[in-house]
């Protein structure tokens, strides 16, 4: 009841924290230096190169000494990013800026209305909260995709309509590899037509790219991909996936060794753990996000943006003692800015071996995913046994009824 008296009362004040929550990271839009919104000026600028043939020799040359940045993404993302560059670089920052902001509250909208716990308020409270932890910040900071892409992908996931929720995966994986880990959720949950929808709109951001230019599709589908090393460091610190984390800790890039092997078959485990007790929507889409979170050869910090709606289902469904360590992880790890202090104590991007207390906490994101996964497998059991023995109990009580 006490717990219920305090957020009671932190809601009636959510309306004015979420403005000035934004209003703050308005202002930081306007004259924080260092929100350069860098990778938004790769999608921006490099786009249009998709058209003049030579997208994946294109750099941007604003930090040539460090890694001059390359086009990462398939051709149909150029295709989707080049109107960006039809309006003046000021414009398209706050455009984007906004749309992200929109994202964070949608995927919090989202997120409450798959647990049931649905509140305007605590939606205005979570958004003006999560808009200062770390994978949200720096999305926002380097102008990003992440929101966009979670946006997407949670609002269409859990669509009854094959259609939108395969359109959903399949768009998003045409723009960036990544989501295409999310057709799993399909096979686990059964929806064989959501999963053809998926392959379909995959095949057809495939065919719009090889469309504009043949060239440019066929250098980066059948020379590029799988070059983890044009993606960026994957000893750095930011590379939150468990190859940066475990070549951090042995010194070298694991690659395919033994080690990462076996670090790809705990997280396996664990989500295999997490979603085979529960038909839980969120707990199932989160379980597979983390698990191509974990498996990629690198996984920036800022794309575990998935950790926000793994942290409202951890707090608010729950319901087991590990949930509550594994929201502290998140919270110690994402509200101390783990990472950005692991970034400043590296010696530079691009060596592996490290202190051992660094190597350490370089394994923040990580472990707290694979805690995070156990603690779905608990806390769905635990939840599927008390409806079992809550149904058990009605049972006997309705057949005592009869009998006496």
């Amino acid at each position: 009841m006490k717990l219920r008296a305090v957020e009671a009362r932190v809601l009636s004040v959510a309306p004015w924290l979420l403005a000035l929550s934004v209003a703050g990271h308005l202002l930081m839009v306007q004259f924080q230096a260092k929100m350069t919104m860098i990778d938004l000026l790769v999608y921006r600028n490099g786009s249009p190169h998709l058209f003049a043939g030579d997208l994946y020799e294109w750099r941007l040359d604003q930090y040539a000494d460090v890694f001059p940045l390359p086009f990462t993404y398939p051709p149909f993302a150029a295709a989707i990013f080049t109107p960006m560059s039809w309006i003046p670089w000021e414009a398209s920052r706050w455009v984007w800026q906004l749309l992200c902001l929109a994202c964070l509250w949608f995927i919090v909208r989202t997120s409450f209305k798959l647990i049931g716990r649905y509140d305007p308020r605590r939606v205005m409270l979570w958004t003006g909260l999560t808009l200062w932890i770390e994978p949200v910040r720096t999305t926002l900071n380097y102008g990003q995709v992440n929101l966009v892409l979670a946006a997407v992908l949670i609002g269409t996931l859990a669509s009854a309509r094959s259609y939108v929720a395969g359109a959903g995966v399949g768009v998003t994986a045409g723009i960036k590899l990544t989501p295409a880990i999310s057709g799993l959720y399909f096979l686990i949950t059964r929806k064989w037509a959501a999963a053809a929808w998926s392959f379909a709109a995959f095949v057809a951001t495939f065919g719009i790219g090889h469309l504009i230019s043949p060239g440019q599709s066929n250098k980066f589908w059948f020379e590029l991909l799988g070059d983890a090393s044009r993606v960026g460091p994957v000893g750095s610190a930011i590379n939150q996936s468990m190859r940066g984390a475990i070549s951090r800790t042995l010194g070298y890039d694991v690659k395919t060794g033994i080690p990462y092997l076996l670090c790809v078959l705990v997280a396996a485990a664990l989500t295999w753990y997490a979603v085979s007790k529960t038909k839980d929507t969120l707990a199932l889409i989160i379980s597979v996000q983390f698990l191509g979170l974990l498996v990629s050869p690198i996984s920036w910090s800022h794309h575990w943006v998935w950790m926000v709606p793994a942290l409202v289902w951890l707090i608010y469904q729950g319901g087991h003692r590990l949930c509550t360590v594994a929201a502290v992880a998140w919270v110690l790890a994402t509200g101390g800015y783990l990472i950005s202090f692991l970034l400043m104590a590296q010696p530079n991007i691009w060596d592996f071996p490290r202190p051992w207390y660094f190597s350490l906490l370089g394994w923040g994101y990580p472990a707290a995913g694979l805690l995070t996964l156990a603690a779905i497998g608990l806390a769905t059991r635990r939840q599927r046994d008390d409806l079992l023995t809550g149904d058990q109990e009605a049972a006997d009580r309705e057949t005592s009824g009869v009998t006496g």
